[in-house]
């Protein structure tokens, strides 16, 4: 399948409830060009407006993926942390769930070397050289692993920076967002009607609450990803 076939449905969206926005006293302005209406308090999104930014979003997703670059997938809003790590993982994606370590992007290069002590030490106690050390220090080892994998898991076969950031929830991570921006790496982002698109290289205007929306709009992107792939 050609990402170029990858579409969105706007009956299937409206069933999702990507339309849901927040209430309108929440509202971004930078947001009024996505939105159709209000109704019952509750801004809605133009769904026409979220099918083309989405194409605009898959053409560069379809872009970075075919130049073999990562895009990394960041989410820590608990509601949608399992749907975006599940995705990220069925795409071969880095991503990042827990909470966003500062730094990951604007320190690289020491949070890199964080991920290699982590791997090398992993490795270490599977293989027996830590043997020699006490089982209270092995046990200590382990905890060392298991908690560096709570935040750096998603990222430890990434290498290099990633070619762009899939934000989930702007608001929620908008501290990925901004060292995205420092370093220069490209967001693509769901922009629900409380976030400020300006802030986001591609916005896609859908709801970013309900887990029935986040899973249909990332089900879109996982297909245009192995679509990508498998050219």
């Amino acid at each position: 399948m050609s990402t170029e076939t990858v579409q969105t449905s706007l009956p299937d969206m409206a069933e999702a409830g990507v339309h849901i926005g927040h209430v309108t006293s929440k509202w971004h302005p930078q947001m009024a060009e996505y939105i159709y209406t209000s109704k019952n308090d509750l801004h809605i999104i133009n769904l026409e407006a979220t099918e083309a930014c989405f194409k605009d979003a898959a053409h560069f997703i379809r872009r970075v993926t075919s130049e073999g670059k990562d895009i990394m997938f960041v989410a820590t809003k608990k509601q949608t942390v399992d749907v975006v790590k599940t995705t990220a993982e069925s795409v071969g994606m880095p991503y990042m769930v827990k909470r966003w370590v500062g730094g990951t992007f604007t320190n690289f290069d020491v949070v890199s070397k964080r991920v290699k002590h982590i791997n090398d030490l992993e490795r270490q106690l599977e293989n027996g050289e830590l043997n020699q050390y006490t089982k209270r220090e092995r046990l200590g080892f382990q905890q060392e692993i298991e908690k560096a994998n709570g935040l750096f898991g998603g990222i430890r076969e990434m290498e290099t920076l990633p070619g762009a950031i899939l934000v989930e929830d702007v608001q929620k991570d908008m501290l990925a967002v901004q060292e995205a921006h420092d370093v220069g790496i490209p967001v693509i982002a769901l922009t629900d009607t409380n976030v400020n698109p300006d802030l986001v290289d591609y916005p896609i205007p859908a709801n970013d609450d309900a887990l029935a929306a986040v899973e249909y709009m990332y089900s879109k992107i996982a297909e245009v990803i192995k679509s990508a792939q498998a050219q």
